[in-house]
């Protein structure tokens, strides 16, 4: 018996295991694109609790992309939030200079809160 055989029906190959012929599948190419860390914890995300989305992008040759898209528009989110609420608090470069340990715990304060808005918007939906 042969360890692989063509299927012209279908397109196949089949690969022979034990006594049965598998057919040997494959995921479509997909580009790969780096993610960063919004994305990484949004496809964590995915695994645990939305397995069914997850498997989907995945067989479907579109999760890289996906998240892809969620890390920029996180990233995106992140970077004007945290302009936006260091103006309100009025964390200036004067502040910087002036007071620094100030400065580094107004910062840290408003990456943290920006960093929970982002993550309840972008990365557990």
């Amino acid at each position: 018996m042969e360890n692989r055989i063509y299927d012209e029906n279908n397109g196949l190959w089949y690969a022979r295991q034990g006594d049965y012929y598998l057919p040997e599948l494959a995921l479509p190419p997909e580009e790969e694109k780096s993610i960063g860390i919004w994305g990484q914890r949004h496809l964590q995300y995915l695994k645990e609790h939305k397995q069914l989305i997850y498997l989907n992008l995945l067989t479907g040759g579109r999760l890289n992309e996906y998240l892809v898209s969620i890390e920029g528009q996180a990233e995106d989110m992140f970077s004007r939030l945290a302009k936006e609420y260091a103006n309100r608090q009025g964390v200036t470069e004067r502040l910087k200079a002036e007071n620094q340990l100030e400065w580094v715990q107004k910062m840290n304060n408003i990456r943290n809160c920006v960093r929970e808005v982002v993550e309840s918007e972008f990365i557990f939906l």
